[in-house]
């Protein structure tokens, strides 16, 4: 995989990792931003990879993979992760928006979402190998 698909892999990772330690520290509204950004990366990467540029400034996961050819692919559960996790991106830094997220964010619930996000990236990144064999 050539370094800038790379980057954007190991950004995710780090971002997934980052979720996690907000988890256990119970940063709840901060866990949803992280899985956002960890999922949002990888799909970056899956972008960068089939079209070699770099990806577009935005943080639309749906726009993300409808570019990527991904949305083709993606499950109903799948589709309704990304409507679920989209406004904990940008929500999230705004005060109006904050107290409503974070009300509605407790330990199980990010639990569950982190969960979730490992699991899509796990599998985009399965995605991603294949593309590449194809490449």
């Amino acid at each position: 995989m050539n370094d800038k698909v790379q980057y954007w892999i190991e950004i995710s990772d780090y971002d997934i990792e980052t979720a996690s330690a907000m988890l256990e520290t119970r940063r709840f509204l901060y866990v949803g931003f992280m899985c956002h950004q960890a999922i949002e990366k990888i799909l970056k990467a899956f972008y960068q990879l089939i079209r070699d540029e770099i990806p577009p400034k935005t943080h639309n996961l749906r726009f993300l993979a409808k570019e990527t050819g991904l949305s083709e692919s993606l499950s109903e559960t799948q589709k309704s992760f990304f409507r679920m996790l989209e406004p904990m991106n940008i929500d999230a830094r705004y005060p109006e928006y904050k107290e409503r997220i974070f009300d509605s964010l407790t330990y199980e619930n990010c639990k569950e979402i982190l969960s979730k996000t490992q699991e899509m990236q796990k599998w985009i990144k399965q995605k991603l190998l294949e593309k590449q064999k194809n490449i």
